[in-house]
């Protein structure tokens, strides 16, 4: 008989005596603690999409600021966000999950209203690294209270959902950003705190009680905390964040950018030489002897390099190369979204179908195939952007709405006691992989801002490969037992678990 402690012996995680995972809620609770979870997401998402496209509407605000002072309203959050998403995830597990996401979204509604009322710049930027700090506590622990609420054969389905909010944000937020910049900036950030009143008033009812791990043979002890090694991961991912993401100002092979790097590298490499000895690391090492958490971590970075590198690239086309206005270029841009949106809501479906490997094998080279299409028909005028982009705008949409409902559900396969700490290393990769594709793609194009269609079709070579990667990670999945579509609720099997 093979019970739930050997099983996780097999999986190479080392089985946890503690408090087990949250039992699936019922119905129609479960669905409710995914819609509290997403929101939390799509706020975090669009605070750092539409903030960018009011950047010129701060700037005229702050008209004693330079450039490179303005920038850092928007990169505090986004290398914050990117630094603290696994300390913060390791810290929802240890103090519990629900008490760490009602913090985190109180938090960010705190935050959002002191960036609305910010007086200066500095207080500007300073709110805005409290925002960083919040998101990376929400993002992670979202993930790890919404999965355990859904049985395992209903878990892509819960994070497609969950992904295509990501994809309505991202959309939205241009769109948002740019209506509310045109009244007043401020307002982007003053319409959060009653979202976030609402989510945290739902956040208190709904979400399952979930108290401090317990780990070893001694009721009652509880994780220690690793200060050493939360510090060394947050300088190396800290330092690593900044560099990809000030490296365009700075100069790529300018001495803050190479100090950076080598901090970043340095540090880094300290990290995983200290989570290999101390008892209970910031990061378990043993998460990555679970095959298809490895395969997915490694995915998503490398999706996440193509899909940076695309919008980027796309962006550069219709601003530079075809002329167009940003509010047309963001029109144009739309297709990916929405198709993101309509075949992520379906991947639950699709994966009972296909299976997880081949889901995740399919959608790598889906979105793959999208600057395949651009590379060899993209032209120089836009004037038939339907036949020669659009096509590809969906084949990228359709990859990502197939690879990332697959992929962020490995988390779900990691014991109770790591799901926080699962979910923000794979938002790391997110980030990271972001991070990293935009700096590529800057790279590729030497930094114009409007690089000729020769310097973009390096780009799109750049994200095909990326992309295939990706879909090579997603053949490492192992591909368990499935469960029957037409069971009635699911059983306990979970499909990405191998045996």
């Amino acid at each position: 008989m093979t019970t739930p402690s050997s099983k996780a012996q097999g999986s190479g995680v080392p089985a946890a005596t503690p408090d087990p995972a949250p039992a699936p809620a019922p119905s129609r609770r479960r669905w409710l603690i995914l819609a509290v979870a997403s929101a939390a997401q799509f706020l975090a998402v669009l605070d750092m999409i539409a903030v960018n496209i009011a950047f010129p509407a701060i700037g005229a605000d702050f008209r004693s600021a330079s450039t490179a002072e303005l920038s850092w309203v928007l990169n505090a959050y986004t290398i914050v966000l990117a630094a603290l998403l696994v300390p913060a995830g390791r810290l929802a597990d240890a103090i519990g999950g629900r008490r760490s996401f009602l913090t985190g979204i109180a938090l960010f509604g705190l935050a959002s209203a002191a960036c609305g009322a910010a007086p200066g710049l500095g207080t500007l930027i300073a709110a805005r690294v409290v925002q960083g700090v919040a998101a990376a506590v929400l993002v992670p622990t979202s993930l790890s209270l919404a999965l355990p609420a859904f049985p395992p054969r209903e878990r892509a389905t819960a994070v497609g959902v969950w992904t295509a909010v990501s994809a309505v944000a991202a959309s939205a937020g241009p769109v948002a950003g740019g209506l509310l910049a045109a009244f007043d900036w401020r307002w982007i950030f003053l319409v959060n705190p009653p979202v976030v009143l609402l989510a945290w008033v739902a956040g208190l009812r709904l979400l399952p009680r979930t108290g401090p791990v317990r780990i070893g043979p001694v009721p009652g002890e509880r994780r220690r905390l690793d200060p050493l090694g939360t510090l060394l991961v947050l300088l190396g991912t800290g330092a690593l964040t900044t560099a990809c993401v000030e490296a365009a100002d700075w100069g790529y092979g300018a001495p803050a950018t190479l100090g950076f790097l080598a901090v970043g590298l340095i540090t880094g490499a300290l990290a995983v030489a200290h989570v290999r000895r101390h008892p209970d690391p910031v990061v378990d090492p043993a998460l990555f002897r679970t095959r298809a958490f490895t395969a997915a971590t490694l995915g998503l970075l490398s999706y996440f390099l193509a899909y940076a590198a695309s919008i980027l690239a796309a962006t550069l086309l219709f601003t530079g190369a075809w002329g167009w206005s940003s509010a047309r270029a963001g029109l144009a841009v739309t297709p990916w979204p929405l198709t993101v949106l309509v075949v992520s809501t379906l991947s639950g479906r699709i994966v009972r179908a296909l299976g997880e490997r081949t889901t995740a094998v399919v959608g790598g080279l889906c979105f793959a195939a999208g600057p395949v299409w651009w590379l060899l028909l993209a032209g120089g005028d836009g004037a038939h952007y339907a036949v020669e982009f659009m096509p590809g705008l969906v084949l990228t949409g359709i990859g990502a709405g197939l690879y990332q409902p697959v992929m962020f559900s490995a988390a779900g396969l990691l014991p109770a006691r790591q799901l926080s700490l699962g979910s923000g290393v794979l938002m790391m990769s997110r980030q990271g992989g972001s991070a990293l594709g935009v700096a590529a793609l800057v790279v590729i194009t030497g930094g114009a801002a409007r690089p000729g269609l020769d310097a973009l079709r390096a780009g799109w070579v750049f994200t095909a490969v990326t992309a295939a990667l990706a879909a090579v990670a997603g053949a490492a999945l192992r591909t368990g037992v499935r469960v029957d579509p037409g069971e009635n609720g699911g059983s306990g099997t979970d499909p990405l678990r191998h045996h």
